[in-house]
């Protein structure tokens, strides 16, 4: 079994919602290390190529909802602007 695909099962054994944003970046980083070689399998670059796809919708959704939240923080007045020295 390849690193990749080590890597690739222990993603899939990890429940896919509880990833945080920061492992998401991590693995599509090793994929994409993955796919720049030469030696990568057609069936192997597919798999990873949807493994990448999904990690990249799921980090989109995070980053969306996290910036909803900044935004609902900022428009209820919780938040005080500070002047810096």
């Amino acid at each position: 079994m390849s690193k990749s695909q080590e890597a690739q099962r222990e993603f899939a054994d990890k429940d896919d919602a509880a990833l945080s944003l920061e492992e998401r970046l991590r693995r599509l980083e090793e994929i994409l290390l993955r796919l720049e070689q030469d030696d990568v399998a057609l069936e192997e670059s597919l798999g990873l190529f949807e493994e990448g796809v999904g990690h990249v919708r799921d980090a989109e959704r995070i980053l969306a909802q996290t910036e909803l939240r900044v935004e609902e923080l900022l428009s209820k007045g919780d938040v005080q602007d500070m002047e810096l020295d």
